[in-house]
Formats: C-alpha cells, sequence, structure tokens
C-alpha cells in the first residue's frame, strides 16, 4: 500500500483526470439534443447521439474491466483518453459535414472513453488505505465539479468560436481537455495489475450477483442514473419549448452537474457513518421532490431547483451505490463483478437517453415526471426491503 501522501496525490490526479473526461459528457448533455433536433431526420431521433453515447459507454463496461485486468488500470485508462479524443475529432467533422450518423458515431467513441474513465472511482477504491474507500470514492467524484464548470462555459462561449457552425468550437476545445488528460495522466502512480489476481477461489458469477448487496448496489445504480439520465436529457428540450434560450438551459444543466458532484466531498464520511442503504434511500427521496418540484410549474426557477435537487439525489445513490458494491465480491471477483455492475447499470442509462427525445416529444414533460414516481418509489421500497433482509440474516 502506497504512503498516505501518495494516495492522497494518486486520488486528486484521477479526480483530475476523471474531471476533464467528464467534460466532455456534460458538454454533450448541454448540445446533444439540441444538435440532434438541428440535425435528426426525424422527431424520434432527436436524442439518438445522447443514447449512442450512452450505448458506447454501456459497450465499454464489460471490455474496459477486463482489459484494465490483463493491462493495468494506468494503460487501460490511456486507451480510454485516446478513444475519447478519436471520438471529439470525429464529433467536429460530423458537424462540419451536417451529418447526422457521423456526429452518433462520434458520441458513441466519446461514449466508450467515458466508459473506461468511469473506472477512475475504482482505482482509487484500490489506492486506498482500509477504511478510506468512501472518502476515495468522493473525492474522485468530486472532480466532477470542475467538468460542471467546464463542460457548460465550453458549450457557452465556443458557441463564437465558428459562427457557421455553432457548436463545432466546443468539441474542439474537448480535444485539447483531452490530450490535458493525457499529460496528467503520466504522473499517477499505480500497479500495474491494480486488479490484481488472487489466489482465493472464485465464485461463479451468477452467484455473486444473486448476493442482496449486489442487488441493492445495481437496483440504486440503475434507477438512480436512468431517472437522473432521462430527467436531464430531456430538460433543454422541454426548456426551449417554454421559449427558454440555449444559455438558460446550459446554466441549468451546470448547476444540474454541481449538484451531482459538490455534495461528493462529503458523501463518502455519510456513508461510512450511516451507512450506505441509507444515503441510498435519501437519494431516492431527493429524486422524489424534484419530480414534485417538476409537477408545480415550468418557470426557470423549477427547472433550475429541480435539476440540483435531481444532481444530488442521483450523488447520493451513485456514490452510496459504489461503496456498497465492494462488499459483493473477493479480491479474485473484481473485474466481472465491476463489469457486470458496470453493464447493467449504463445499459439502463442508455435506454433512458434513448427514450427521453421521444417521451418528451409525444408524452410532454409533465407525464414524463408522473412515469418517473412508481420508479423511484419502487427502488426505494426494494433497497428497504433487501436491507432488513440481510440484517436480518446477519
Amino acid at each position: 500500500m502506497p504512503p498516505a501522501s501518495a494516495f492522497n496525490a494518486n486520488v486528486i490526479l484521477l479526480s483530475l483526470c476523471q474531471a476533464l473526461l467528464n467534460t466532455g459528457n456534460i458538454l454533450l448533455v448541454s448540445v446533444n439534443a439540441l444538435i440532434g433536433k438541428e440535425l435528426a431526420p426525424s422527431v424520434v431521433l432527436i436524442t439518438l447521439p445522447m443514447a449512442m453515447q450512452f450505448i458506447g459507454l454501456m459497450a465499454a463496461t464489460i471490455p474496459a474491466s477486463l482489459i484494465m485486468q490483463r493491462i493495468g488500470r494506468k494503460n487501460g485508462f490511456y486507451l480510454g483518453n485516446l478513444i475519447g479524443l478519436l471520438g471529439a475529432a470525429c464529433s467536429a467533422i460530423a458537424l462540419v459535414e451536417t451529418s447526422f450518423w457521423a456526429f452518433n458515431l462520434g458520441t458513441l467513441l466519446l461514449g466508450i472513453g467515458i466508459g473506461f474513465g468511469m473506472l477512475y472511482r475504482f482505482a482509487a477504491i484500490e489506492a486506498a488505505p482500509p477504511g478510506q474507500q468512501s472518502r476515495a470514492i468522493s473525492l474522485v467524484m468530486a472532480g466532477g465539479v470542475l467538468a460542471a464548470v467546464l463542460g457548460p462555459n465550453l458549450a457557452i462561449h465556443s458557441r463564437v468560436w465558428f459562427t457557421d457552425t455553432p457548436f463545432l468550437g466546443g468539441f474542439i476545445g474537448l480535444l485539447g481537455l483531452y490530450c490535458l488528460a493525457l499529460v496528467l495522466l503520466r504522473s499517477v502512480r499505480l500497479g500495474a495489475l491494480s486488479i490484481h489476481q488472487s489466489n482465493d477461489a472464485s465464485r461463479p458469477l451468477g452467484a455473486i450477483m444473486r448476493q442482496p448487496v449486489f442487488v441493492i448496489s445495481v437496483v440504486a445504480g440503475m434507477v438512480g442514473y436512468a431517472v437522473m439520465n432521462l430527467l436531464m436529457s430531456a430538460t433543454p428540450l422541454a426548456m426551449i419549448r417554454q421559449g427558454f434560450s440555449f444559455d438558460d438551459s446550459a446554466h441549468v444543466i451546470q448547476w444540474h452537474v454541481l449538484g451531482m458532484f459538490v455534495p461528493a466531498f462529503f458523501t463518502g464520511r455519510l456513508v461510512e457513518r450511516f451507512g450506505a442503504p441509507a444515503m441510498m434511500l435519501v437519494g431516492g427521496a431527493l429524486m422524489l421532490l424534484c419530480i414534485l418540484v417538476n409537477l408545480l410549474g415550468q418557470s426557470h426557477w423549477h427547472f433550475w431547483l429541480a435539476l440540483v435537487l435531481l444532481g444530488t439525489g442521483w450523488c447520493f445513490m451513485f456514490v452510496s451505490a459504489t461503496s456498497f458494491l465492494t462488499g459483493a465480491y473477493r479480491p479474485a471477483e473484481k473485474a466481472r463483478t465491476q463489469a457486470a455492475n458496470e453493464f447493467l447499470v449504463f445499459s439502463s442509462v442508455a435506454l433512458s437517453a434513448l427514450g427521453a427525445g421521444w417521451l418528451e416529444a409525444s408524452l410532454g414533460w409533465v407525464m414524463m415526471n408522473w412515469l418517473m414516481l412508481p420508479v423511484v418509489l419502487a427502488a426505494m421500497a426494494l433497497i428497504a426491503g433487501l436491507t432488513r433482509c440481510r440484517q436480518a440474516a446477519d
């Protein structure tokens, strides 16, 4: 185990690298639906670029974990950044050529790169001293605060760089940020194989996935991320429909992302004190408040407050689920268990992104929110029920 100073430096560098990679994610959230609205041949396909991003992320989950098991975390992160660079370049070329399908290819590649980057939080767990895993996750996730500032501002201010192609500048800027992430990665000190093989017996994946701790973690991750992504992806469309400007929607998204990542500075401590399942339920309650605010009105204030609550609820659910998942596997089972978790969570996210544009256009903003109520309530009931069963068994 590295000394505390080395641990702190590594986690901070991992946090910065994830922040730069996630800037692409936030940029895409700010502009994807609007680019889709301009380029898509059908209203049903407006959020296809967003869906392709999460399909890429989903497709990367299992290969990324297994690749890193063979070549090490650091080399895997290099590979993810290079794929992200290719995606940003492809997206920029697609905008110049006004090609909807090429833009979808670019967002797919960006999603694959982000999929590799999502494993930064597991690298932080493995680098952390015993008892500090939740805080390490929080610190890495808190790097999203930088992404919350860079992403929307890059989307807004880069629009004047190329007046004939307003969104092109954002992807040019993204190329520079991904290059900076590659430079920072050079200073990260991780073992050649951070996910090491163990001599311990490895259980079948089915047995691991049937554990209540795994089910609770995956349900919290799937529902928290899918509901968050669905409402977040549809918000710019709903705001434009209400007459708000692009800058208005970008600033709302920025506050939403701050809600996602600012609480990560203290979420780990709360998880250590009160337990992960309790914090998952707090996250679910905040999501219910978000839906209530959305149902009460569609002013700028309603959109702003709802997305801050949505982001904060996601943070509690996602950090808690990630921390709780570590109790589901032995050292030899890390790669397969993490891959299964990521695949299930981001499959639900991809479906939510694909359906966001269609639901907002066909059912409307209010009905979308009504549909999310039973989903969140059912997840909270399942988490509470399985937690009680697990405690009774112990």
